[in-house]
Formats: structure tokens, sequence, C-alpha cells
């Protein structure tokens, strides 16, 4: 059978013809169509619609160039143009898209994506694409506060639509940080979910305070506390990480209800104090490293996460150190001794001193008592003076063992800064590191010498030194003073304590007798009062020695005589002369002697 092939081809091509003008009905000018792109070239896209003919689009219209191959949505714009060809719109498809789009995720609280573009007043302008733009207030921007704006500039961002129209226009807001919020909520939400204690987690070190440094892990914080970076001592944070570095970090502590996340950095090694005493013993000697200085003391680092304090008083066996700064600077590298330890508490009692002999424990052989030194005047006080011995280890000279006979006021009368001096040690108190000297005892006591010669009652010769409103002060053998009080002053009865004091001057040469010796306490005291009735008594038992020999010279009336005429106005008689009779003198003696009989001694030398 023969086929008719040009009456087929012709069957064909009309069905051809039917579905295409059957096509043509069912699509409107202004419906949103997909296109297969079939060519591009460098001025126009070719794109397949399903007509008779290819529609052409601008290849600007494109913000990537399309593939052979790709589907493209367009805008029907003209089925048939007056040359036959279909007019599409890329762009005008795009723009209708955008806007069914951008009312969906408004509607649906989703985000969209869009390109900060410029700053403007109070925010940001924000190309959306399909040539829309909103507004970006500048407080919605970010989660924190924006110090540059300018950074934001050129950054493709996630943001939820505000609001599309207002008074009837519109006026499209947008809002980032809503939507940032949201996912770093979404993320720490997942974080708490799958998180555990002891995993292990990367960051990126974000900011800094004084106790440690904030780690973002992923738009939420976590802190890596200051105790947490190291075993050992880290003085600031920004000394061991630095901002923006990426670092691993292990979890310690977490809190969701808190949204609280704890990391460290020493937890990746074991903890230090589990082999102290395995490396460290009391008394031990070890090398440290001075990490921090205190009022108190000193904290010295003996390896990472080991560290002790050696207080201010273990510093010197001899030197009082009122600063550890006095010995020590941060990073020193020290000899010290382990006094102890306490490993719950983590803490060593370091001293320094220790590795050092104590110099006080010898210090009594080294300087027995009665020891001779030739030392330098280091400190002058009110109450004495500080004599350097050595090096740290000083010897008190109190002013009253300056001289046995001056009274010193005030030692820097007598001494000075620097001076060398010949001191002797008097006493020497381990125990509380007190050592005494004394210049005096360099020579003989005098007081002693010279209460050994001279008892009270005794006669004694010397010089006014001063006069004051009670007595005056008298200078004597061996260059001590004693007091002669001015009720000791008058040679009779007639004569007031007053006036006697007011005949003395310094300088005046005096006799009279010791009343009383303290060579302990350095006081004397003399007497011319009594020195008067001393040479009476004397001259009236020479008067009665001589009676009972028989070869008496002397008379009462030479003894009367040295009263005075005093005594003659008393009695209002006359002076005894040597008119009398030898018999009438004896007669009138003996009757004086029976009246006024001499007086014993009351034991002091001195008769009452």
């Amino acid at each position: 059978m023969e086929v008719d092939t040009d009456t087929n081809s012709g069957d064909v091509q009309s069905q051809l013809q039917e579905e295409y003008l059957k096509s043509l009905e069912q699509l409107e000018e202004g419906q949103l169509i997909d296109g297969r792109v079939i060519q591009v070239t460098q001025e126009q896209v070719f794109i397949d619609v399903g007509y008779k003919s290819e529609g052409k689009i601008p290849i600007s219209e494109f913000s990537d160039i399309p593939e052979i191959g790709d589907t493209v949505s367009v805008i029907l714009v003209s089925k048939e143009n007056k040359h036959g060809e279909v007019i599409v719109s890329k762009q005008k498809a795009d723009v209708k898209l955008f806007w069914k789009n951008l009312r969906q995720a408004f509607q649906d609280h989703t985000p969209v994506e869009g390109i900060i573009e410029k700053q403007v007043k109070g925010g940001f302008d924000v190309n959306l694409g399909a040539q829309v733009h909103a507004f970006l207030p500048i407080s919605q921007s970010s989660t924190q506060k924006v110090e540059k704006p300018e950074n934001l500039i050129g950054l493709k961002a996630k943001m939820l639509v505000e609001r599309i129209y207002s008074d009837g226009k519109v006026n499209i807001v947008v809002n980032r940080r809503k939507c940032m919020e949201e996912e770093v909520s979404q993320k720490q939400k997942d974080f708490f979910d799958n998180t555990s204690i002891g995993d292990e987690i990367n960051g990126v070190v974000k900011s800094f305070t004084s106790f440690g440094a904030f780690i973002d892990l992923g738009g939420f914080d976590g802190l890596l506390h200051i105790n947490d970076m190291s075993w050992g001592h880290v003085a600031r944070p920004k000394d061991f990480v630095k901002k923006g570095q990426e670092i691993k970090v292990k979890v310690i502590r977490i809190d969701p209800e808190e949204r609280r996340i704890n990391l460290s950095l020493k937890h990746f090694t074991d903890d230090p104090w589990v082999h102290f005493e395995d490396k460290y013993q009391i008394n031990s000697i070890v090398k440290g490293r001075v990490t921090k200085l205190a009022e108190f003391g000193a904290f010295i680092e003996l390896e990472e996460g080991i560290e002790g304090l050696a207080h201010i008083s273990e510093f010197s066996w001899v030197k009082k150190i009122q600063s550890p700064g006095e010995l020590l600077s941060i990073g020193d590298e020290v000899e010290c001794m382990i006094l102890g330890y306490d490993l719950q508490a983590g803490r060593v009692s370091l001293g320094l001193k220790q590795v050092n002999a104590n110099p006080w424990a010898t210090i009594q052989e080294k300087y027995p008592v009665g020891t001779r030194l030739t030392r330098k005047v280091a400190k002058i006080t009110n109450a004495g003076a500080f004599i350097e011995l050595e090096e740290g280890i000083d010897g008190f000279l109190h002013g009253d063992d300056i001289s046995w006979t001056k009274k010193i006021k005030h030692p820097g009368s007598e001494l000075s800064l620097g001076q060398e001096l010949e001191v002797m040690v008097i006493a020497i108190d381990r125990n509380n590191r007190n050592i005494k000297l004394g210049i005096k005892q360099l020579t003989e006591d005098p007081w002693q010498n010279f209460a050994a010669a001279y008892k009270p009652g005794s006669q004694v010769e010397g010089e006014i030194s001063s006069v004051t409103d009670f007595g005056v002060f008298v200078k004597v053998p061996g260059g001590i003073e004693g007091l002669i009080h001015k009720s000791n002053l008058s040679e009779n009865r007639e004569e007031s304590p007053e006036d006697a004091l007011k005949r003395c001057h310094a300088g005046d040469k005096i006799t009279a007798v010791v009343l009383e010796l303290q060579p302990e306490k350095q006081k004397a005291s003399f007497s011319i009062r009594d020195y008067r009735k001393k040479v009476q008594r004397d001259e009236i038992s020479r008067y009665m020695a001589e009676e009972e020999s028989g070869d008496s010279t002397f008379t009462l009336g030479d003894i009367l005589k040295s009263k005075g005429a005093a005594n003659d106005a008393e009695t209002g008689k006359e002076a005894v002369t040597g008119k009398e009779t030898g018999a009438e003198r004896k007669a009138e003696e003996t009757a004086a002697l029976k009246e006024n009989p001499p007086q014993p001694d009351n034991g002091s030398g001195v008769a009452s």
C-alpha cells in the first residue's frame, strides 16, 4: 500500500498549528510563565515559552548570566507584535515574584535577603532586589551597639519585614536585629540540647573583662574565667588570649535556665595539685618566679598551677621589711623553702629567709657579754641610739648607758649619725632579738668608788655646779653630783633656807657631809647644816677627851664662841672671857655639859 507523503505532512503541520493556536488561547498577556533558555548571546537571552517564536530578553536584566537549559520566570507582555514575535520580560517577572514573596514573608514572619547599600538618616538603605528598597533603623541593624556604621555598608544579610505600607503608600521597614536574635536563640537552644560538660568546642575571643574573656560560640557567648585559663597564675586575660583569636575550649559548666556557659582551657591538662606530694616536701628548697606582690607578702609560682605565698615576716632574719618591693620584683627568680601546704585549699606557705642560716642562732657566741666593739651610729632616738653591729643586726645604746655621771636628756646632744663609738655588749636576749650596749661600762663606776670611800656622815669637799629653786648641785671627787637641799644649806638657826640659797653661786667651794647615797640610782645628797653640827660635836668630843686626860688647853668657852653672838643674845650675858680663874671656868664648863651633854651618834655618822 502506498502512502501519500504529501497528504501526511500536511496533516502534521495542520495539527501543530492547531495546538499552537490552542496554547495562545490559554495564556493571557501579563501572565507569569516559565520559559527555557535556548540561547545566550552577549546582548540577549533567548527564551522558549512554547510559542511559535522565542522571547528575547536583554542580558542586562540578569544579575547572573543564565545557562542553556535554565528555567526563567517571565511576564508575557504581548502574544505577538506586528512582526509576529512574542514579547516577554524577566524584569517585570522579577518584580511580580518579589512582591509575592515579600507579602508572604511578611505574613509568615520569615526572613528576606537584602544588601545594605548606604547610610541614611537614622539608619540604612537596603536593596531587597527587583529595584525595591527598604529602610533599616540603626537600632535594629545589629544585636550590639553599632560603633562604626560604615562597617555594615555592602553587607548581605537576612532581615524580617516589619512593614510594607504606610498611609496607603509603599514604605518598607526591615529588622535585622530580630532576625539575628532568633537565629542566635535557635543556635543557643541547639547548643544546650546537644552539648554536655566535658565537650570540646570551638569559639572566637570576643571581648575582655577584669575577670576573664567572653568567647563567641556562634552568636551567643560563653565565659572563659581568668582562673580557668591556666592552672598557673594569669595576671591579665589579655596576656593569655587575644581578641579575635579562634580557640578550642572545654565546657565545664552549663546552666540552661540562666543561659550560662563556663569554658576552660586549663582542663585540657591534669590538675598539678594532684601530683604535688610526689614533687615537694616540707623544708625542701625550691626555685620559683615572683608573680604578684601584696602588702603582706609575695606570691611565688613553683610551676604552672602551683603558686605559694611568702609572708613578709618570712623575708629576712635580720631586716625589718616594710614592703615586699624592697627585696623583690615581679618576674624575679628566687629560692625559697616549703614551710607547709594545704592540698584541699591549694595553698603553699613559703619562706625566703629559711634558705640562709639564722644569724641570731649564734649571736651569743659571736658577741658574748663584755665584748668591746667599735661600730657606727645607725639611728638616734629620744631614748638612745642604734649601733649597727653587722648588716641587719643592731644593738641599742640607751641614754642612761652613755655616762656614769652625766645626765643625758637627749642622745642627739652627745652622738651623731655615722659616728664611730667604742661600746661594750652588756646584755643579749636572743629570743626577742635584743642586744644592749653601753659606753659607760668601758670604765669603772665612779659611784661605787665614791660609795666605798665616803659613807653617810663623811665629810666631803666640792664645788657648786648649779643652783636651782630647791637647792644646789655639788660636784664632788669622782665627777659625781649630789644635791644639797636648801633646808640643809643654813649654817645657823637664824639663817632661813631662802637666804642661804641666795648666797650660793656656781663655782663656790663648799664643805659638807654625806647624808645619803644610792649608787645604783646614781643619787647622793649632802648637807652643810649637818656639817656644822658635826664640827661642833667633834669639838665637844675633843674637849671631853682632853678633860679626862688633864691636858686640856681647849675650853668650853672656845666651843661656845664658835656658836656666835646669837647664843650670847639668848642668854643676855657677855661672852666668856679668859679672865675667869681656872676653878671658876671649870665649874661653869661642868655645869654647861650637864645641861647640854653631847648627843650619841645615830648610826649615820651625824649626831641627832
